[in-house]
């Protein structure tokens, strides 16, 4: 069950890569719990959502406010139901603003074969910092 499902989380971002959200989606449980980062009041992306509608706005959210220029999985592994990816990515705010580059730890929890839930762990001040100096 673990190599089928890193192989599952493997196609999810290369699904992600082609931009292909919908289909990043489909991947996802209808009633997907999705959490990213901190808080939505520091970041609009950041903060929970739950459903495939809700993956879709994160994504929308995104690329629309991001432009990265790295974003990496390096390394997987697997226990029972869940998959933990290590790896980093560097973007800037579409609207100017610093480079943020951050380590970063996804853990998805997959039921059915398909993600049931997301769990993104990174440095969110730097993002944040971006964030709000792209506003002014």
């Amino acid at each position: 069950m673990s190599a089928a499902n890193v192989d599952l989380i493997q196609r999810l971002y290369a699904t992600h890569a082609s931009g292909d959200f919908d289909g990043v989606a489909a991947g996802c449980s209808p009633d997907v719990e999705w959490h990213s980062g901190g808080s939505g009041e520091d970041f609009p992306a950041f903060g929970p959502r739950k459903g495939r509608a809700a993956v879709r706005e994160f994504f929308s959210i995104v690329s629309d406010t991001v432009e990265f220029s790295e974003f990496a999985p390096l390394e997987f592994y697997a226990d029972k139901d869940k998959v933990i990816v290590l790896g980093m990515y560097t973007f800037r705010m579409k609207n100017g603003g610093p480079t943020v580059t951050s380590d970063w730890v996804h853990i998805f929890t997959i039921r059915d074969d398909k993600v049931a839930k997301f769990r993104e762990f990174l440095d969110t001040a730097p993002t944040v910092a971006a964030y709000r100096l792209s506003l002014v």
